[in-house]
Formats: C-alpha cells, sequence, structure tokens
C-alpha cells in the first residue's frame, strides 16, 4: 500500500494530522493500535478548549475528530506499526516502509509520530501485583467500581486534580496524596478541588507501599519530609503520576530525545530524521493539553506536504 503520510497514533494529535494531511490532498492512512482518540476517552469533561462553551466528554470528542479525518478522505486502521525502516531511490527521494502485526505493509513519503505516552507508574511494592484489584490509572474507567468507598489518588498535577473532582461524585472520602508542598496543576484546577468537601488534600506525602491479598486493602505512606510512615486501609488507589513517552518507533529511527525520552522537534514538528515529524504526547513540550496536541498534528501535517513536496 503506498501512500504519502503515514501516522502512527490515533489520540488527537494524530487525529488532526489526518484530518489536515487528508484536507491537503494527500494520501493518508493514520494508524492506531488501541482506540483512536488516546488519552482523550478518560476525559470527564472536556471544559477548556477553544471555541466550546459548553463542556464535551472526551469519547465524544475524540469520535467527532474521527469523523472529521473520514470525511476529509484519511484512512484510519487498528493496528500497530512492527517496524519502519528507510529507503532512498537513485534521486534520493526517500519513502519509509512499514510493516504492521496484521500483516500490512505501507510505503510513505513521510511520517508522522504521534504515539502519545503511557501512565507512569508509582514503582513500589504491591502496585503491579493489585493494579485492576482496586489500584488503577484511569477514573471514569473504574471510578464507578468504588461507589461510596475509600478512596486515595497520588498526583499532584493537572489530571490528578481532574479525576479527584470526577471522583467526588461517585465517593465522599477523596483523599488527594500530594509529594511535594504545593500542587504543578493550573490554578484554576487547584481551587476547585480545594473548595471541594469531598476531597482531602495531603501535601508532602507519598505511597511507599500498596498491601492486599486478592484486593487493595491498604496503603503505606510516607511524609516526605520526616520519613515517617503510617498504614491506612483503602478500598482504591488512583495513581497519576505524569507519563512516559510512547517511543519504541522513535528510538529505532535514531531520533535525538530529551533525557527524559521525549522526541526533540523544532517549530515544524520536524524531527532530527527529515521527513519523520513528532506530535503531541511525545514530543518535548513545555505544556501538554488535547489543544496543544491538535496544534502539533496541524503543523506536522502541513510540514510534512511541504516535505514531500520539496521531495518531488
Amino acid at each position: 500500500m503506498k501512500i504519502d503520510i503515514l501516522i502512527v497514533g490515533g489520540g488527537p494529535a494524530g487525529l488532526a494530522a489526518a484530518q489536515y494531511g487528508a484536507r491537503s490532498a494527500l494520501s493518508v492512512l493514520c494508524v492506531e493500535a488501541i482506540e483512536f482518540g488516546g488519552q482523550a476517552l478518560v476525559i470527564d469533561a472536556l471544559e477548556n478548549y477553544p471555541g466550546r462553551e459548553q463542556s464535551v466528554s472526551g469519547f465524544d470528542f475524540a469520535d467527532e475528530m474521527k469523523k472529521q479525518a473520514l470525511a476529509f478522505g484519511a484512512q484510519l486502521r487498528t493496528a500497530n506499526v512492527n517496524s519502519i525502516c528507510i529507503e532512498e531511490d537513485e534521486a534520493h527521494v526517500k519513502r519509509f516502509n512499514a510493516v504492521l502485526d496484521d500483516g500490512g505493509k505501507i510505503s510513505a513519503k513521510a511520517v508522522i509520530l504521534a504515539s502519545g505516552a503511557g501512565h507512569r507508574l508509582l514503582g513500589v511494592e504491591g502496585e503491579e501485583l493489585l493494579a485492576g484489584r482496586g489500584v488503577s490509572y484511569c477514573a471514569s474507567c473504574d471510578g464507578p467500581f468504588f461507589k461510596n468507598k475509600k478512596i486515595f489518588v497520588a498526583g499532584g498535577g493537572d489530571a490528578a486534580c481532574d479525576e479527584s473532582m470526577f471522583l467526588s461524585r461517585i465517593s465522599s472520602s477523596i483523599t488527594l496524596l500530594v509529594r511535594r508542598d504545593a500542587f504543578r496543576a493550573q490554578q484554576a484546577l487547584v481551587k476547585r478541588v480545594l473548595e471541594n468537601p469531598s476531597i482531602k488534600v495531603r501535601f508532602n506525602t507519598k505511597v511507599s507501599a500498596v498491601k492486599g491479598q486478592n484486593k487493595l486493602e491498604t496503603l503505606i505512606l510516607e511524609d516526605t519530609k520526616t520519613g515517617l510512615k503510617t498504614e491506612e486501609s483503602a478500598d482504591a488507589l488512583f495513581v497519576f503520576a505524569g507519563i512516559v513517552p510512547r517511543n519504541d518507533l522513535a528510538v529505532s529511527f535514531g531520533l535525538e530525545l530529551d533525557a527524559s525520552g521525549f522526541v526533540k522537534t523544532d517549530g515544524n514538528m520536524q524531527t532530527s530524521v527529515p521527513g519523520v515529524f513528532a506530535a503531541g504526547d511525545l514530543r518535548v513540550s513545555p505544556f501538554r493539553q488535547v489543544v496543544t496536541a491538535v496544534s502539533d498534528g496541524a503543523i506536522a501535517a502541513h510540514a510534512a506536504a511541504a516535505f514531500i513536496t520539496e521531495q518531488a
């Protein structure tokens, strides 16, 4: 299958790139490993997207983006991209040849990596053992299982605050654990959390162990200033401790990364390898929101189109 642009990842960045690439009359294929929408799917209420007076669920927003991309002529495919290699013809024109896990083989003139990032684990004793048994990384997915239960949330950023607000509609016993003495989240979110009577905030506190037999039973909490540890009963622990880039393909390309593994790009989303662009949570960015991911995707598609024209 020969196309102009191959997009790896179907979150907001990938879907925006698909829409803008197809709108430029280019043949575009967006490949997503799990479900189109990416991390936007777990947003309970997207309320700060420009131009939307009313909030919208992340699921509905992603569905609208998917329909837009298809309407403009983009192709969407659910599969894993196992590998991509670069070939040049005699005229030094590049082709990017990809192999998918469903047996598909794709040859593209440019690649946009929008594979996003995954949840960072706390890395403490018992966490992985009890994942899905009281330990979760998605409040909208698992929160309803813990109605009126004792819930802890670990994290101090936007996601932790957003998800705590969502969980406060399910239970009146939410304890938000912030390992530092201040939030990293936007102040508008912080204000809502602090004013919510169902949410108790404990600063300078981290989870040092998760305990239980077949399900979560207790947490070992540690004061980050004094080192004092206490054990408390818990029905659920929701972890929002940051993100880890899904950079396997970026590493295989030999792209330049920062110390945390995020892909370095210029203002046109161009990576250190010509013809390979990166957008969304995968790339180095001072601010990660749906609106910035969409912007990245649009810019990447525009730059990829220019690259293809130059190669012709």
